[in-house]
């Protein structure tokens, strides 16, 4: 290994190293939350709940990116929340925050001259002010309603200079605030998914079976006396590897997939011009077309089936197949 080649590992072991001691003060940091976790988290827990307004973050710099990634969980997890630039506040912005508002505003020193500026203009506009801050004694928590306290005692930067252990602080504190509240009002994973339709959570939740057997329309049905042979035959102009047994009325008696034939050709063939109604599956499993289509995977998961009737009243409406599924991507 060349001198440049030593000096350059050198200094990738050095930054290794500093990246574990990052992590360690990082996480020092949050347990120190946990630990000093006291009766204003509650308090502020009871002031957003009574709120008549809605939740408002501000900040600038990197608080204010940690303010617009909180109001952005807060929404997601159920508190309705948005983020006002505390800069742009200054200068017209404070007309999205109203009477009756409770204004979170995110400052490591407390002593942010945007932020604190504000302050006068938030306590005529009839606002409750949460002060999210790493120093109690600080401007900000002085003028607030209620303090958070985010403080570390030391940045994970090597000169403790750069916001790192504080952000992270300041975040995971918020974020706990979010699912302490998302918790009380009870949000689900179905109240998720309606705020997130287009994630795969949304997909599994919100899409439904009739959505999903849209992809191939297919509804294979043979009569009772119909034959082992003709049905094969159905399944193949399908494209599915099963047919509905109904009888004379529509309604679902029974079901017959393309694996029952085969281990039924590997004893004999005898069977092939016999009526379905001999070698059918009866009150096969089936679902409505109303139910989600999660719970249609997870029917066909439990069953080791590839094909599920939907049916309604009774008749049978279409056939889902299990690739269709993972197709619509609910999974």
């Amino acid at each position: 290994m060349t001198e440049e080649n030593e000096k350059r590992n050198e200094k990738l072991n050095q930054g290794i190293n500093e990246a574990k001691n990052a992590l360690q003060v990082e996480a020092d940091a949050v347990l120190k939350l946990k630990k000093d976790l006291d009766g204003s988290f509650k308090e502020a827990m009871e002031l957003i709940i009574d709120c008549p307004g809605r939740v408002v973050f501000t900040g600038v710099g990197k608080a204010g990116l940690v303010a617009k990634k909180l109001a952005a969980t807060f929404s997601s997890t159920g508190t309705s929340a948005f983020f006002v630039h505390a800069g742009e506040g200054l200068h017209g912005d404070l007309g999205m925050i109203q009477h009756g508002d409770v204004v979170i505003a995110v400052s490591n020193s407390g002593e942010t001259d945007e932020v604190i500026n504000l302050i006068p203009s938030l306590r005529r506009i009839g606002v409750k002010l949460i002060a999210l801050t790493g120093d109690n004694d600080s401007s900000l928590a002085n003028y607030a309603d209620l303090v958070l306290k985010a403080d570390v005692i030391t940045e994970a930067c090597p000169h403790n200079l750069a916001p790192t252990a504080s952000t992270t602080a300041a975040i995971a504190l918020g974020d706990a605030l979010a699912i302490a509240l998302s918790t009380y009002y009870g949000f689900t994973p179905e109240d998720f998914a309606l705020y997130h339709p287009g994630g795969s959570l949304g997909r599994r939740l919100l899409t439904k079976v009739k959505d999903v057997v849209k992809i191939r329309e297919q509804n294979p049905t043979v009569s009772l006396d119909t034959t082992v042979r003709e049905a094969l035959f159905k399944m193949t102009e399908s494209r599915m590897g099963s047919v509905s047994i109904v009888d004379e009325k529509g309604y679902l008696k029974g079901i017959i997939t393309d694996g029952d034939i085969r281990r039924l050709l590997e004893k004999s063939s005898d069977f092939i011009d016999h009526p379905v109604e001999e070698y059918m599956t009866a009150d096969p499993s089936v679902i409505s077309p109303d139910r989600l289509a999660a719970e249609a995977l997870q029917l066909m998961e439990e069953k080791e089936i590839n094909d599920l009737p939907v049916v309604k009243d009774g008749k049978p409406l279409a056939m889902l197949n299990f690739q269709d599924l993972l197709r619509a991507k609910v999974f």
